[in-house]
């Protein structure tokens, strides 16, 4: 087997990549077989010449059509010598019936010169498919020669049918040969002007995502960074002068977590527009790590956050862990807007192939249960970040119609093999 191998990528010039030598062998293995057919075609065409009776011309020209065919299972580099071969082959054919039948005669039978040679129609495609220009024509040259001298052998060969024989059995062949070539390299043109017009058009894409980027972090850094710094620095300020007139500790704490949480969104939004300028890869995004810090961020402002963990907290895929981040940040949001303002319990669990973020927390006086499970843009923005991993949300009031919960179930099991 590896003998065959070896002569089959020796036949193809296969290259050495494994690749190149499959296609190789494939591609030998089909020339062997048509060399091998048009063998059997042609051998048994020259026995039907008649001329076996007159043994030993018959079986030397059956010979001589047989390995001349064999040369089809040659390399490509050599179509030139072997439609040159046909050729010659062609018109020794001619010549040794011609001669034989004015030396014996015919004998009764019907001798035919046979110039229509299987392999000579497959030498003729070869030599237009896979030669360059000039030895191209060189090749078809051969052949037409060849074939109309073996026509001329013919008794009564008229000018007509010597042209006709050669543009049938020489010219025809080699101009589908050039023919399919052609086409096949028209083709491969088409297919790479194609591929360069999607990667000119992803370009365009990208170009056109990335300055929209931009200017969507050029908004957010004059309008909304400005706002929120300026609340801080109010906030820091009125602290400031209520703690020296002595005003109650009450006022200067929720004063202390405004100033806090100013700060605390002026560092996501930096971070927020380091990933739209695209100087960041969003690394430094808080993660589940960080609930802690959140946690510690909203007690001030009201309610009792009780976070809880249950499973063994594992690293999650980048883009889920700030998701889920961003899911939890946003309960909590919800709470304080629409909670009584008590307790909120956080809840993390970790499961072989799941991750479920869960918050309740008490409703609100003065909150309707069916403007909350309405699609605001809390809500909304949970199940849009839930989906982008194929999760499950669940929100609304519990059998008591007193607290609220809202969870998120995210599958880990194929974003951690992906990561």
């Amino acid at each position: 087997m590896g003998r065959l191998r070896s002569v089959l990528d020796r036949v193809a010039g296969a290259s050495p990549t494994a690749g190149g030598s499959v296609i190789g062998r494939t591609l030998a293995g089909q020339s062997i077989l048509i060399a091998v057919v048009c063998m059997a075609v042609d051998g048994a065409g020259a026995a039907m010449t008649g001329l076996p009776v007159h043994w030993p011309a018959g079986a030397a020209l059956a010979v001589l059509v047989v390995v001349v065919d064999a040369a089809l299972a040659l390399p490509v580099r050599l179509s030139g010598w072997v439609a040159t071969a046909h050729a010659a082959a062609v018109v020794v054919t001619a010549v040794v019936v011609r001669i034989t039948v004015n030396l014996h005669g015919t004998g009764g039978h019907q001798i035919s010169v046979g110039e229509s040679h299987v392999g000579a129609l497959v030498a003729g495609y070869r030599a237009g498919a896979w030669l360059r220009r000039w030895p191209s024509l060189l090749s078809l040259g051969a052949l037409v020669v060849g074939m109309a001298a073996s026509r001329c052998f013919h008794p009564g060969a008229s000018v007509l049918s010597v042209v006709m024989v050669a543009a049938t059995n020489a010219l025809l062949p080699w101009l589908v040969g050039r023919y399919t070539t052609g086409r096949r390299a028209y083709i491969d043109e088409l297919q790479h002007r194609s591929e360069n017009e999607r990667r000119d058009a992803e370009a365009a894409v990208e170009a056109a995502v990335s300055r929209e980027r931009s200017a969507i972090a050029r908004d957010l850094h004059d309008v909304i960074s400005h706002h929120v710094s300026a609340i801080g620095m109010h906030a820091g300020a009125a602290r400031l002068g209520l703690t020296a007139r002595g005003t109650g500790d009450r006022v200067t704490g929720s004063l202390s977590a405004v100033e806090a949480a100013s700060r605390a969104a002026m560092v996501d939004l930096r971070k927020l527009l380091d990933v739209l300028h695209g100087t960041s890869d969003g690394a430094n995004q808080p993660g589940l790590a960080n609930l802690d810090e959140l946690v510690t961020g909203v007690r001030p402002a009201g309610p009792a956050v009780r976070l809880t963990v249950h499973g063994g907290s594992r690293p999650l895929p980048g883009s889920l862990d700030v998701a889920l981040y961003r899911v939890a940040q946003e309960m909590l949001t919800n709470a304080l807007r629409h909670g009584d303002g008590t307790t909120v319990d956080l809840e993390i669990r970790y499961r072989t192939d799941a991750v479920t973020v869960a918050a309740r927390n008490g409703i609100g006086r003065g909150a309707r249960v069916a403007a909350l499970a309405s699609d605001g843009r809390g809500l909304a923005g949970i199940r849009t970040r839930a989906a982008m991993f194929d999760g499950s949300v669940n929100y609304g009031p519990d059998e008591s119609r007193k607290r609220w919960e809202t969870s998120v179930t995210v599958s880990t099991g194929s974003l951690e093999g992906a990561s």
